[in-house]
């Protein structure tokens, strides 16, 4: 009871009676005692838990269902026909095309059943389709935001107002760390193919901790330079000297603490820990030296290349092997209203082989089975054109009614499709899941009750999946 005791004293209380943090993290303290008193699970655990790590695999600006994923072979009798009003029923577009002819735009791509399971894939997943008797498709993903920046936070934090905690940083939260030199929760960001496509900025508000304490947010690693910012010690201070600073400095902070009794001075210490122990793992874990030329040759020509998403996925496994909590790779360059053909080979390029080699190498090394691999955009694309079309040119509008993503590993089915969309992959016909559904059924697969997993804030039992209501997809659950 020390620590509660201290976070109650006088000065503690009069420094945030005017905004009530004390008695916040008081509640979060007894919140988070009583999540881990299941001494038979894993610390954090509800229930028994079939992944122990997340790698998500998030394609910012909205790759499309309808060129890669969702197979509608009919829309080639279609070509430049109005979209039926039976079917868009006045709902709501983007300023980009509103008022504007809704004409069809058949995918150009010719799919193919593969595997066992024999599911529908775009030629321009060469590699990933050899992979589909492992992954699961769910096809009826739908969200509320129509434009990027709400798109990308609400799925990352699960609201689309800014400022809350993402999703590693709740899952380092409940769950608590795996490694103690590595952060909790690593950001990778990449936008390496070439052609002229709108890259929206990334900011660090999707990966942060929100109003959770500050040591949950997420660890952003850079292209170039020191992988983690301020990595290296400045010119002429060694790892002695830099000890000695640490220590002198932590007993300034831990008698600041016995003073005042803020939380973010322990977390300040603990961090600063963190990043000495940092300088030696990182450099480790980002060294690809040892890897062996069969297992670089299985990611790919670009692995060699700084930032590259194939070489953010070599990473992704090894931070799965020194385990990472939650590794979150953001690969930039799919918000394509023009030219899409061309831009979305180039992208495919770009993740195709490194995806899969992904997949692979987790599976070959033992990783893939309590490893939980997800792969999703913020929404998908309209069946209808934005801009010129013809047959081997045309551009698709946002569209946040249906999208696909897919999964893997970590107690997930492989080989099957769940949900299903109207003949225009425009709306939700079966079994839809919103991405408040992905997240609930994220965190069951890591032993979470999401309706348990909660910080007081605002007078409110905060939570990742919010008040509104949201269910665990178990249908696709092995």
């Amino acid at each position: 009871m020390d620590p509660i005791e201290m976070l109650a004293n006088r000065r503690r209380f009069l420094t945030n009676a005017g905004m009530g943090l004390g008695t916040a993290a008081l509640a979060s303290l007894v919140g988070a005692a009583n999540r881990t008193s299941i001494p038979s699970l894993p610390a954090g655990c509800d229930f028994a838990p079939k992944a122990k790590r997340v790698i998500f695999l998030f394609m910012a600006g909205a790759p499309s269902q309808v060129d890669l994923f969702d197979y509608k072979p009919e829309l080639e009798k279609q070509f430049k026909k109005e979209l039926p009003a039976s079917v868009s029923n006045g709902q709501r577009v983007t300023a980009m095309t509103k008022g504007k002819e809704q004409l069809i735009a058949p995918s150009k791509f010719k799919f193919e059943r593969k595997g066992e399971s024999g599911l529908w894939m775009s030629e321009l997943l060469p590699h990933l389709s050899s992979q589909v008797d492992k992954l699961c498709f769910v096809d009826s993903m739908n969200t509320d935001a129509i434009n990027h920046d709400p798109g990308k936070t609400s799925f990352c934090t699960g609201s689309e107002i800014p400022g809350k905690p993402s999703m590693g940083a709740w899952l380092s939260y409940g769950l608590g760390t795996l490694n103690k030199d590595l952060p909790d929760y690593v950001v990778m960001p990449s936008a390496y193919w070439s052609g002229k496509v709108n890259v929206q900025a990334l900011y660090s508000r999707l990966w942060g901790s929100g109003f959770l304490p500050s040591k949950h947010q997420g660890t952003s690693f850079q292209t170039t330079g020191d992988p983690v910012l301020f990595l290296s010690n400045p010119a002429g201070v060694d790892p002695g000297i830099r000890r000695r600073m640490l220590d002198s400095l932590g007993e300034l902070n831990q008698k600041h603490f016995t003073e005042i009794g803020d939380p973010e001075i322990q977390t300040t210490i603990a961090q600063q820990e963190m990043a000495f122990r940092m300088q030696t793992s990182v450099p480790e874990l980002t060294d690809i030296s040892d890897e062996t030329p069969e297992t670089l040759a299985m990611y790919g020509p670009e692995v060699n290349n700084l930032g590259s998403y194939a070489r953010n996925c070599l990473l992704a496994r090894r931070m799965a092997e020194r385990d990472v909590r939650f590794i979150q790779l953001f690969h930039r360059g799919w918000d394509h209203h023009t030219r899409l053909p061309e831009n979305l080979e180039g992208q495919c390029r770009d993740v195709d082989q490194p995806t899969t080699a992904l997949l692979t190498d987790l599976e070959q090394r033992g990783l893939l089975d309590d490893t939980l691999v997800v792969f999703a955009g913020e929404f998908g694309r309209t069946v209808y054109c934005q801009g010129t079309l013809t047959h081997d040119n045309y551009g698709r509008d946002h569209h946040p009614r249906c999208f696909t993503a897919f999964l893997a590993g970590g107690g997930i089915k492989g080989g099957m499709r769940y949900g299903e969309t109207d003949e225009f992959s425009y709306n939700v016909v079966a079994d839809p899941v919103h991405v408040r559904d992905l997240h609930a059924t994220m965190l069951h697969l890591l032993g979470v009750d999401h309706k348990k997993l909660t910080f007081p804030f605002q007078g409110l039992e905060q939570k990742l999946t919010g008040v509104e209501p949201s269910r665990v997809v178990k249908e696709i659950i092995a």
